[in-house]
């Protein structure tokens, strides 16, 4: 549970699962999202981030567990939640046949906004998103980035408490990500709650907390920095030659947890049982002591040491 009061969680979830036949998509995860935070699901596809995004929001019946969503429980109170969160989904999920302003006022209609108060809400997300210049521009031609933009504009207009976010960067360049991440900050300095999806660790780094889920199970959560401190290995960076032919016999030893070349350096992962990895190395490799370096943890070697053949 949180540390603080149920009052400070806009999202609480105990032992929720959900089986799809013989396949269980989540198992047993337990969430707390604190409010006016990013909270990230860590993952590779298939591991059931968008299977617990569907059921915290009201769209998927849970097989077991219960959740609580802004005080409210789900799925018997999901049509009181439906005007207090926003979901933006993996894909685009608004009509490529409007216009950037046509599919605002759609969705503006469907929460119920009208008049000079849908025309403000629109006039003020088109300013916010860069979208001003776009607005008679039909959606389907836009670039990858303007239509997460549009997207986020949609997903935001009724100014929800609590905004869902399904691996929304997966189609847009690394500038458009930095972008798009300002934005979910500025919505958070507001007041919203953020719980996002991805796979890309740098957008994991920047949530104030995240959990890694692999086969719908939570390996690890807490804030980046508690995970990188709390890693169940040593990061050791090798600058050598013949780096592949090292990197074949270092993974064979069972102390070792992986191995990746980055350009020109080696960077191993030893398990915490060795005590001293640079001198465990260093005799493994028969290099010279100063070829050998400790290097602080990144949040890529927490995913490898609790996830797959890391998971000790």
């Amino acid at each position: 549970m949180s540390k603080g009061s149920d009052f400070d969680l806009a999202i609480q979830a105990k032992q929720l699962s959900r089986r799809f036949g013989d396949l269980k998509a989540i198992d047993r995860l337990d969430l707390n999202v604190q409010k006016c935070r990013i909270y990230g699901f860590l993952g590779p596809n298939g591991c059931g981030k968008t299977t617990a995004i569907r059921m915290l929001t009201g769209l998927l019946k849970p097989s077991s567990g219960e959740i609580q969503v802004l005080g409210l429980s789900l799925p018997k109170d999901a049509e009181k939640l439906r005007l207090r969160m926003g979901y933006m989904t993996q894909r685009f999920s608004l009509y490529n046949d409007l216009t950037v302003k046509e599919n605002l006022q759609f969705i503006a209609k469907i929460y119920g906004l009208a008049g000079k108060k849908q025309t403000r809400r629109i006039s003020e997300l088109l300013s916010t998103y860069g979208l001003d210049q776009k607005k008679q521009q039909l959606a389907g031609s836009m670039s990858g980035g303007q239509r997460q933009r549009l997207s986020l504009a949609a997903a935001t207009l009724h100014k929800p408490e609590l905004l869902f976010l399904d691996e929304p960067t997966s189609a847009v360049d690394p500038e458009n990500r930095r972008e798009f991440w300002e934005q979910l900050f500025d919505l958070c300095d507001q007041g919203t709650s953020i719980l996002v999806s991805t796979h890309y660790m740098d957008e994991a780094e920047r949530c104030h907390k995240l959990a890694i889920l692999e086969d719908g199970a939570k390996r690890a959560d807490g804030t980046p920095d508690e995970l990188m401190s709390n890693m169940a290995a040593q990061v050791v960076e090798i600058e050598a030659d013949g780096l592949r032919q090292l990197k074949q016999r270092l993974i064979a030893l069972p102390d070792v947890i992986t191995a990746a070349q980055l350009g020109s350096r080696l960077r191993v992962l030893v398990k915490n049982t060795v005590h001293e990895p640079l001198v465990f190395l260093q005799h493994n490799t028969k290099l010279e002591a100063d070829k050998l370096n400790i290097v602080r943890p990144s949040l890529e070697d927490v995913f490898i040491t609790c996830t797959g053949g890391g998971r000790q």
